[in-house]
Parts: C-alpha cells; sequence; structure tokens
C-alpha cells in the first residue's frame, strides 16, 4: 500500500514555482514602505539598470555608483510611480538613464571648470612677463634720466631715493654743505620730473 501511495505520487507532475510579483505590485508595496518587496524589486531590476548606466558612462565604477543611487531613488519615489504613464521597468529605467546622463553632464561641467582653470593659468606668466618688461621698461627711463643729471644731483638722489639716507646723511656722506645737497637735490628732481613727463 505504501509503495502504490508513493508510485501513485511519483506520478504526479511537481508544482511550477510561482512566478515573480508583477513589478508594478512590487513597487506599489514599496510605496508603502515594504522592505520585503523592495528585495524583489532590486533582484528584478538591478541588472538591466546596471547595463543601461555602464553603456552611458563606460567606467564600471562609476556606473556601480551611479545604479546604486538609482534604486536608492526607486525606493524614495516608488510612489511617483503611474502604471498609465508606462510599465514600472520602463519607469525605473527612466530614472536609470536620467540620472546617468545627469552624472556625464557633471563630469562634463567639472572637466570644462578645469580646462578654464587652466586656461587662466596659462595666461598667468604670460602677464607676469608683460609686467615684467614694463618694469624694465620705467627702471631704464629712470636711468637715462638720472644720466641726465649733474655728478652731484645724480648721487644726491641715489643716496637719498635708493639708499634711505636723510639729506644731513648725503651731505656728510658727500662732505658737501646740506643747503648745497638740498639745492642740488630740488634741481635734480625737477629734471627727473620733466624727464620721465610726471607731476608730482
Amino acid at each position: 500500500m505504501d509503495d502504490r501511495f508513493a508510485e501513485r505520487r511519483a506520478d504526479v507532475p511537481a508544482a511550477e514555482p510561482a512566478p515573480p510579483p508583477a513589478l508594478a505590485d512590487l513597487l506599489r508595496q514599496v510605496a508603502r514602505g515594504d522592505e520585503r518587496a523592495f528585495e524583489d524589486v532590486y533582484g528584478q531590476v538591478s541588472p538591466s539598470v546596471f547595463g543601461l548606466v555602464r553603456r552611458v558612462l563606460r567606467d564600471p565604477a562609476q556606473s556601480e555608483e551611479v545604479a546604486q543611487e538609482v534604486l536608492v531613488e526607486v525606493w524614495r519615489s516608488a510612489c511617483r510611480y503611474d502604471p498609465d504613464r508606462g510599465s514600472a521597468h520602463a519607469w525605473v529605467l527612466t530614472l536609470a538613464h536620467r540620472r546617468a546622463v545627469d552624472r556625464v553632464r557633471s563630469e562634463q561641467a567639472g572637466t570644462d571648470r578645469e580646462a578654464r582653470a587652466a586656461a587662466a593659468e596659462a595666461t598667468t606668466p604670460y602677464d607676469e612677463v608683460a609686467e615684467e618688461a614694463t618694469d624694465r621698461l620705467e627702471r631704464e627711463r629712470v636711468r637715462r634720466c638720472l644720466e641726465s643729471l649733474t655728478e652731484l644731483q645724480r648721487q644726491s638722489v641715489k643716496l637719498a631715493y635708493y639708499g634711505g639716507y636723510t639729506y644731513r646723511d648725503v651731505a656728510r656722506l658727500l662732505t658737501v654743505p646740506l643747503g648745497t645737497v638740498k639745492t642740488r637735490m630740488r634741481d635734480g628732481l625737477i629734471r627727473l620730473r620733466d624727464c620721465l613727463g610726471v607731476e608730482w
């Protein structure tokens, strides 16, 4: 009896596994905060989400990161899925595509910022060269104008303005009266002003 019963049970076909729940139904459950339903959603959509993101980004590490961001967004925004506007799978892939494109744009914006910064830095040496050339020309003009002064005027101006000496110190160093130094300095500065074409 037991053997016949066992044989009869062996003849009964095994029940087929139940089909996975529809993604739209799972999203409705996720919208209510059902974590178990989200695990099922994750299992159903994560391969296609990663594949789509990888095609857009190409970089595997960034693709994994963005795919995770998409699945977090699915968890947070499942309540926004509207079955009248398309399939649940298409909705998830739309989120994935948008997120991947946003990352590409963000990366491009970063690259553009770096390029602008590099270009700005590249112009700095030119600015420094231009400034140095201008300074050199100014120094040359001053040198030429100093050469147009008398020896005593030139020495007095150099000691006072380049050496930082007082008029009294200049007079002592040049062994000339203080009044003479003051007069020579005044005359020398007037000549320098006229030569350089500046107003003091």
